[in-house]
């Protein structure tokens, strides 16, 4: 399997969900971002994985 680099917007959707996932950490009065905090990093990391194995994306 080879991998590659995902793209800018990929990249960027991946970290707005890290974020997210940080604010929801830090910030516990934020109402659905407290609440998926741990879903929205794994969500991140998904993203970003996929951008890395699949060409083009």
């Amino acid at each position: 399997m080879r991998l590659s680099a995902p793209t800018q917007a990929i990249f960027i959707v991946a970290l707005l969900l890290a974020v997210l996932a940080i604010i929801g950490q830090l910030v516990p009065t934020v109402p659905y971002v407290s609440a998926y905090k741990f879903w929205l990093a794994i969500a991140a990391y998904a993203v970003l994985a996929a951008g890395c194995m699949f060409k083009g994306m």
